[in-house]
């Protein structure tokens, strides 16, 4: 079904405003709703999870396109409007009233994560969805909307201003790419900064890594970025041995070290 009411008039019917505590900024566009729903490829019959839908853009192209759709909200004034969309979609569209990062989705794997992240938990969220020693995960693929800096912090190459923790944990196991960029003026209201989708796929995960070391040796690489890593890593046992072993001069900077160096250091020490 298509034939749906624009989203503005649900919007103003349902008295909703984008809420700067939660992070929200709607986007009416749908044809770009529908490029963006079009990421993951074909979604017929897919299962998909759907963070922070508000209103039901995104939902829309989703469903739209065939996916059975869970979604998860907060905002409990955007509820109305998202059950108008599941009485238009029979059967494809299941809402779960809370926060993303606490209650469970309930979804079996696989499935594909598409969701304008709200800005204030997104980098949170897609830490968690990267994490956990458990290979491939359940989600099939990532395809979200973030800050065009954060976007670039995650696919960011080596000794670059924009390469961090965020490029080491997106990049060691699976393959990253910005999918589109999104202007401000797309979004009510706009804000402040551009925006990008990335674009996330699981690759092969190396041997014998702890996900769970490596998440811990970038947090502590990272977190004092400017110091040499004796300093910064010399609260972590057997990290100073690791980077002796593999050759990894102690006086070098965590911006300096590669994707494979970080796995190689996380693996001597897992």
């Amino acid at each position: 079904m298509t034939d749906l009411p624009p989203l503005r008039e649900v919007i103003a019917r349902h008295g909703l405003q984008a809420t700067k505590a939660l992070g929200q900024n709607f986007l009416f566009d749908e044809q770009l709703l529908g490029r963006i729903a079009a990421i993951p490829g074909k979604l017929a019959g897919q299962q998909v999870l759907e963070v922070g839908p508000g209103p039901g853009g995104l939902t829309r192209a989703l469903l739209r396109a065939g996916a059975q759709v869970t979604a998860i909200e907060m905002d409990r004034r955007c509820l109305p409007a998202l059950a108008e969309l599941a009485e238009a979609f029979p059967g494809q569209l299941r809402v779960i009233e809370g926060d993303a990062t606490k209650v469970p989705h309930g979804i079996e794997g696989p499935y594909h994560v598409v969701a304008n992240l709200p800005y204030n938990v997104g980098t949170a969220l897609f830490v968690g969805w990267l994490g956990g020693e458990a290979w491939p995960p359940a989600w099939a693929s990532l395809t979200l909307m973030f800050q065009l800096e954060v976007a670039q912090r995650i696919v960011a190459e080596v000794n670059s201003d924009a390469y961090g923790r965020l490029a080491v944990l997106a990049q060691w196991r699976s393959e990253a790419k910005i999918a589109m960029k999104v202007h401000r003026s797309a979004f009510t209201p706009p804000p402040r900064v551009m925006s990008a989708v990335i674009h996330v796929t699981p690759a092969e995960m190396p041997q014998g890594v702890s996900a769970r070391k490596l998440e811990r040796l970038t947090e502590l690489a990272f977190g004092q970025r400017r110091k040499m890593l004796r300093q910064s890593l010399k609260g972590l046992p057997g990290a100073l041995e690791a980077l002796e072993k593999l050759g990894i001069d102690p006086q070098r900077r965590a911006e300096t070290l590669s994707v494979d160096e970080f796995v190689a250091v996380a693996k001597a020490l897992s």
